[in-house]
């Protein structure tokens, strides 16, 4: 039986083992969330630590996939993803439709539902904006990942998709250890 986590760090492997891609974000190079853990096998050199600035980071994400790149932005919860919504809405969505078909672009956007179990963390870490920010969308999709089995196949259509679309996909907080 496949279980949560296991499928996460066995996709987080999958994506490693791709030159283009490059894993930016907050706790990705260091300890500090639970996603920090599915990345420990990622090689050092692919892994970019960034400080708690989640516009810079989403800017920085757009810039590195219209170099060919596939980097892997992790944002650890919806919560703080909001900070980069001028970045994702107004430019990673649209780079696209801007270019008018110019730029194929692909990003894999990764966030978080705040674990809630056995600690609630209080509501401005547990928001759960995946239906707003697809209906702001027009060509990025977000996927839910709701069971273990869900997971391996959404990273991998992430990363091998050839539509010049990216992809956020949603972790839940409390599956890492319930599922």
């Amino acid at each position: 039986m496949m279980k949560y986590f296991d499928e996460l760090k066995r996709s987080m492997n999958f994506l490693a083992r791709d030159p283009r891609t490059v894993f930016l974000g907050q706790a990705v190079a260091v300890a500090g969330t639970a996603m920090t853990t599915t990345l420990r096998d990622v090689p050092p050199d692919r892994l970019i630590e960034l400080p708690v600035a989640e516009e810079m980071q989403m800017g920085m994400t757009t810039g590195m996939a219209l170099t060919g790149l596939v980097p892997v932005s992790v944002f650890p919860r919806w919560n703080f993803l909001l900070y980069a919504m001028n970045q994702l809405i107004n430019h990673l969505d649209k780079v696209h439709v801007m270019s008018n078909g110019g730029y194929k672009v692909k990003a894999i956007i990764r966030t978080g539902i705040g674990s809630q179990r056995p600690l609630h963390p209080q509501h401005q870490h547990v928001g759960d904006f995946t239906e707003a920010v697809q209906a702001m969308c027009t060509t990025i999709e977000v996927i839910r990942l709701d069971e273990p089995t869900g997971i391996f196949p959404a990273y991998e259509k992430a990363l091998l998709r050839d539509d010049g679309r990216s992809t956020i996909l949603v972790e839940y907080g409390d599956f890492y250890g319930e599922k």
